[in-house]
């Protein structure tokens, strides 16, 4: 997947917390994202955590970031 595709998976909505950049308009931020991988866990992990996650959702976030 090329990254404007990936990229379309990170939305903006100001009613979901506050208008920071969230993933597929869930209420999962990307910053949560990055900083759950920053502390060591991995793609794994996080796509336990989150069942609805994909790695794609992962990789976007890598991507905005």
């Amino acid at each position: 997947m090329n990254e404007s595709k990936l990229l379309e998976r990170i939305t903006c909505n100001p009613q979901i917390f506050g208008g920071k950049p969230i993933i597929r308009g869930r209420r999962l931020a990307v910053e949560h994202v990055l900083s759950m991988l920053a502390a060591g866990d991995t793609a794994d992990v996080l796509l336990e955590g989150y069942p609805w996650l994909e790695p794609e959702d992962i990789q976007a976030c890598l991507v905005y970031s």
